[in-house]
């Protein structure tokens, strides 16, 4: 019998009202004090952690059996929102307008405090450390990267986080080895031409024509500059100019971003985008000035992490349950930064309702951790945490 389950099943409850707690009260990045209050007020009635507050502002660190010999492993969860406006009716949507959790980081907590809640109460049993990090600022903040910079993983062995994934049922699990999320990248176009009255348009040197005619050749920066196995993604996501109906401006801006899996691929990516926005604008008169901001480098997952985190999730959950290889995305997680610093596995826990065919996916106005996700989510952190202390692979999922 697994004594996890007994505990995980005793505070089940407390960790639903728990998420729906943080649901209700969503913060962005590095704003998320309240979330970081009860954490911590709830880490306090813990045995045996260490706790450090104010870690890239609002990170939390807890440090069970500090100072034991022998391996230490962290798990990670994040704690933003993100600037959606909730759409659900439940009674703890957010309450307040234009933040949601709409990428399911108040169940990564809540997965990640349980299993703090649980992993003390056999911290006598485990021949190590676990570093429970509390991480701000995911959503485009980088505030993983923050975290590593000021030492969180001094002397760690391996780190471990999850994701929720509504492509994928409750109950299942996945993870793959190598790059599982993108490197991501934003770029700004500015174009500049020459202002005129829109009654004179032989006047001007147009920037919103050439603005529009470099979104379409941007597609061809994909198309035909990278090779067709090669995930490349260039998307236009904002594009702005002008400021009357009778004035053709002197100037447009494009905005957008860049996602690969590759440094080279990147380089090539860049080069290419450039080029093609600056000889587009060319041939109508006008002159382009492109920025690029590179943001999180890919998530790279260190084989031997992936494997344990499968077999333990074959273990708990049946083989059938475990989706080994998953497609990968080219969504971008600032967990590549502690995977860059030590040996990392980045796995997706499954939140779509097994009575469902579709859930609302990530980022979206609808989206909801599910509760039923949450004891396995647990489960998974504590026995993967359990395992690479003890050091071994393949064992029944016992203390």
């Amino acid at each position: 019998m697994n004594p996890f389950h007994a505990t995980i099943d005793r505070i089940r409850g407390k960790l639903i009202e728990f998420r729906h707690d943080l649901h209700a009260h969503p913060e962005l990045a590095f704003e998320e004090h309240r979330t970081s209050a009860r954490v911590v007020e709830e880490l306090k009635k813990l045995p045996g952690l260490k706790i450090e507050t104010g870690i890239a502002g609002t990170g939390v660190v807890a440090t069970l059996n500090a100072g034991k010999p022998g391996k230490c492993v962290a798990l990670r969860g994040d704690m933003d929102c993100l600037p959606i406006e909730e759409q659900n009716t439940f009674a703890y949507k957010s309450k307040h307008a234009g933040r949601m959790h709409a990428c399911g980081h108040d169940g990564h907590t809540t997965c990640l405090l349980g299993a703090a809640m649980v992993l003390s109460e056999h911290a006598d049993k485990l021949p190590g450390r676990v570093k429970f990090v509390f991480q701000p600022a995911e959503e485009g903040g980088g505030g993983g990267g923050i975290m590593v910079k000021q030492g969180i993983l001094e002397g760690v062995d391996a780190a471990f986080a999850l994701h929720g994934w509504p492509e994928t049922k409750v109950g299942t699990v996945g993870s793959g080895a190598g790059p599982m999320l993108a490197a991501t990248a934003e770029f700004d176009i500015e174009i500049r031409g020459r202002q005129a009255h829109a009654a004179y348009p032989q006047a001007s040197r147009d920037p919103i024509v050439a603005a529009a005619y470099i979104v379409t050749a941007l597609q061809t920066v994909v198309a035909r500059s990278s090779p067709p196995l090669e995930p490349v993604v260039v998307s236009v996501c904002r594009m702005h100019g002008g400021t009357a109906y009778n004035i053709i401006p002197e100037t447009a801006t494009l905005a957008g971003t860049v996602r690969c899996y590759s440094t080279e691929m990147q380089r090539r990516t860049f080069e290419a985008l450039s080029r093609v926005v600056e000889s587009t604008a060319a041939a109508f008169g006008c002159q382009a000035n492109v920025t690029i901001k590179e943001g999180y480098p890919a998530m790279v997952n260190d084989a031997d992490c992936v494997a344990l985190v499968n077999q333990v999730a074959a273990d708990l959950l049946g083989p059938d349950n475990v989706e080994k290889d998953p497609p990968r995305s080219l969504g971008g997680e600032d967990f590549a930064y502690f995977a860059e610093k030590v040996p990392s596995g980045f796995w997706r826990l499954g939140v779509c309702p097994a009575d469902r065919d579709d859930y609302p996916k990530l980022h979206q106005p609808l989206y909801d951790f599910n509760d039923d996700a949450i004891p396995i989510g647990v489960a998974m952190h504590c026995e993967i945490a359990r395992r690479f202390l003890v050091g071994r692979q393949h064992q029944n999922p016992a203390c």
